[in-house]
């Protein structure tokens, strides 16, 4: 008998099955069964606890046992750090080493040249758009875990151009809960990019859910029921999703002094707990907390203080913890039970009901395969609601005709609490839960403009504009949209024309005379165009003109304006503004070059200029950032899809001495510390990024490497586990490559001044 590919596939399917330490759910055996079966691209939609990351393993397990090469690619680099540990363990379960798998974040790299690769999606295109240095030749599968971010409209083109890069040969693995209409994608990825795909939907969770609209309970009474009754009865372990990182610590602080936890476990998490250092910051608040059964998730607690919920949580010594949406995006703390304490979102003014989507990937939290029978999904009417009903059942429990002076006075208080409802506040009802369990997923679109970044990278692979117009072409978009979307790369294409990054032919007609009829041909590259590669976290047009302006500043200019290009949020970037001093006393950059050019007429920022509200702060005068932005926008006008927001929040670190615990102290801002520590380390990266800049000033440089060091020891005195992790690089930046193609191509010739100056 002659063995054939198919019959090497089906005897190496049953080896991955017999392999499984349990039954696989007819779902997923139908998955492994479709994948094995053929060469062929394969998208797996089904609810949140059908066991997809089996069939991803199913899928990793032939590359490894072909000598090939696999990469496993999701959204968030927390997601991606726990599924890295749970490939390590599922290979050594195959019978091979630890080290066949590798991790590679862009802050971290562990095994990078391991033959399964699990990164974030943004390493996988940045390896797609430079085949010199990545070769995908070996490259037998691509999973892409959390398919729907396609549809992000940040982060989805990164999605979907490494769609259209992948080489033919690679065979795709896309698995996602939340996808609507998913034959219209597939049909659109035959059309567009060639690629035939297998579509198998499940419908049906293994753990079903029971959906229940809660309109007699406030918050803490609800969590008190769920906890109660026996190891079947209770409801718990449960996640408490609120909508703002604020919220949170409220909402725990009401739960003090509740019954949820008994002796028994209070004594574990006392014990668990002894061994622990929880001082800084957080910590002491935290641990009160956790005493009493409750655990707090979101992105302003430390890094440290999140793996100890996260732990505390899969022990099942944590009844609730109280989290925001982030977490819903497959990390691994199996509940029980989800409760929604709002069902809308937004700023203040700007609340809208939840999106089906996001709803979706909440409600699909509850229910641990193998634990329960049962998941709950519970949302709270408004409390204020809740208190009106409480009213109207009193009121219709005292006797409309009473003669007892007490009882008429106690109706009339309740009446006129009755029409007391306050205006203005976001609110929602049982009608509008019930169409959120019943809504479908948003289909997969394409969303966002081409980044500026990959647009370099693509120009730089080759000058022809056809090949970019035809990857724009292809795009899941309307027909207008489409248009809309070639009209946009021609401006783009403008712009890099204007700054001096490309020569444009044809080449165009006087910038009064260029019409929407203009199209490039060629957009050959200069050496400025290599500028653009070396800025991963920030506009790199705005980093290039940074690049011109940073070394003639003195380091707290330098501290004002790369801190004013990292986005901080609202709340956090409010309590950090830039002080008054900073302004009065301005240094060299501004007095010699900001303010001159600024004054020239026919500058935007003249006399006559009007700035930005988002740009000037309470004080006498516009932050530095601001006349950075409006010498910026002066140049470059097109450059519209940049946030700049002037705070001093490093700075004021530094100034005391790099005492993290003061400063967040100092600002009351612990319970935000994790967006801060965060902010420091993204700080270092770009002072880094900075310093490396080929043929760059060295007094400047050095600088940046010291401001840097001292942000470093400022985080690792806090976190250092995660400072280290953060800060380890992952060799994807292509530092080195950058300062030869720039030194061999007059790198040298570093000039701030762009096209018609």
């Amino acid at each position: 008998m002659i063995e054939t590919a198919s019959t090497r596939r089906r005897e190496l399917l049953d080896r991955y099955l017999r392999s499984l330490p349990f039954e696989p759910y007819v779902f997923q055996r139908d998955a492994l069964e479709a994948w094995y079966a053929s060469g062929e691209d394969l998208l797996v939609t089904s609810p949140t606890g059908t066991g997809k990351t089996l069939i991803a393993e199913g899928a990793l397990f032939e590359a490894l046992h072909g000598g090939r090469t696999a990469y496993y690619t999701t959204p968030l680099i927390a997601l991606t750090e726990q599924k890295f540990r749970e490939m390590q363990a599922a290979a050594k379960s195959w019978g091979f080493p630890g080290d066949s798998v590798g991790l590679v974040t862009g802050n971290r790299q562990v095994n990078p040249d391991a033959p399964v690769r699990v990164v974030v999606a943004e390493i996988l295109l940045n390896r797609l758009l430079r085949p010199g240095n990545f070769d995908f030749d070996r490259v037998a599968v691509v999973v892409k875990d959390e398919f729907h971010t396609f549809r992000d409209p940040e982060r989805g083109i990164v999605w979907e151009l490494s769609l259209s890069l992948l080489p033919r040969h690679v065979r795709l693995l896309l698995l996602s809960a939340t996808v609507g209409r998913p034959e219209s994608f597939t049909n659109w990825l035959r059309k567009s990019h060639g690629r035939r795909m297998q579509l198998l939907q499940g419908r049906e969770r293994r753990v079903p859910l029971t959906y229940q609209w809660v309109d007699d309970l406030l918050l803490e009474e609800l969590l008190v029921e769920l906890v109660r009754g026996g190891k079947e009865g209770r409801r718990s372990p449960c996640l408490v999703f609120c909508f703002n990182r604020r919220e949170c610590w409220s909402v725990a602080e009401r739960l003090k002094g509740r019954p949820l936890v008994d002796g028994n476990r209070k004594r574990k998490l006392a014990a668990r707990l002894r061994d622990l250092d929880l001082s800084d910051g957080a910590g002491p608040i935290l641990r009160q907390l956790l005493l009493r059964g409750v655990g707090i998730h979101h992105a302003g607690v430390l890094p440290k203080y999140r793996r100890v919920v996260e732990r505390l949580f899969q022990r099942r010594l944590l009844p609730v913890v109280i989290c925001t949406e982030t977490l819903s995006a497959g990390i691994n703390l199996p509940a029980r039970s989800v409760v929604l304490t709002s069902l809308v979102k937004g700023p203040p003014r700007q609340k809208r009901i939840l999106d089906a989507t996001i709803a979706h990937q909440i409600f699909g939290r509850a229910g641990r395969p193998r634990w329960d029978r049962r998941g709950f999904v519970l949302a709270l009417a408004p409390e204020e609601e809740v208190k009106l009903l409480r009213r109207k059942r009193r009121l219709e429990a005292i006797p409309a005709r009473t003669r007892k002076s007490a009882f008429r006075q106690a109706r009339k208080s309740l009446a006129r609490k009755m029409r007391s409802r306050r205006r203005g506040r976001p609110s929602w009802d049982r009608s509008q839960f019930r169409r959120l369990v019943a809504a479908r997923p948003a289909a997969l679109a394409s969303r966002g403009p081409l980044p500026w970044r990959y647009l370099a990278y693509l120009l730089k692979r080759s000058p022809q504009v056809d090949e970019v117009r035809t990857m724009v072409g292809k795009r899941l978009l309307s027909v207008r949209a489409v248009q809309s979307a070639q009209r946009a790369l021609d401006d783009m294409l403008l712009t890099l024309w204007r700054g001096g990054y490309v020569t444009l032919d044809p080449e165009p007609p006087p910038e009064n005379e260029i019409s929407t009829d203009y199209r490039p041909v060629l957009a050959q590259a200069t050496f400025r165009l290599d500028r653009l590669l070396a800025f991963r976290g920030i506009n790199p047009l705005y980093g290039d003109f940074l690049g011109g302006m940073l070394p003639k500043g003195s380091r707290s200019e330098r501290i004002q304006a790369l801190e004013s290009v990292l986005e901080l949020s609202g709340a956090v970037a409010r309590a950090v503004p830039v002080p008054e001093s900073r302004r009065l006393d301005p240094g060299p950059l501004e007095t010699t070059c900001l303010d001159p050019e600024l004054a020239r007429p026919g500058r935007a920022g003249g006399s006559e200029s009007t700035l930005r509200q988002d740009l000037i702060e309470a004080g006498p005068g516009p932050t530095l950032a601001a006349k950075l932005r409006l010498v910026f926008d002066g140049r470059l006008p097109q450059v519209t899809q940049l946030k700049v927001r002037p705070v001093w929040a490093a700075g004021d670190l530094l100034e005391l001495g790099g005492n993290f615990n003061r400063f967040v102290h100092s600002r009351g801002l612990v319970r935000q510390e994790g967006i801060l520590f965060r902010h420091m380390l993204r700080l270092a990266l770009l002072c880094g990024e900075f310093a490396a800049l080929p043929n760059w000033d060295a007094a400047c440089g050095c600088d940046l490497e010291e401001v840097a060091l001292a942000l470093r020891r400022s985080c690792r005195r806090i976190d250092p586990e995660s400072t280290d992790r953060f800060l380890e690089r992952s060799g994807d930046f292509p530092v080195a490559e950058l300062q030869r193609n720039a030194n061999h191509q007059g790198g040298g010739r570093r000039s701030s001044r762009v096209r018609g100056e």
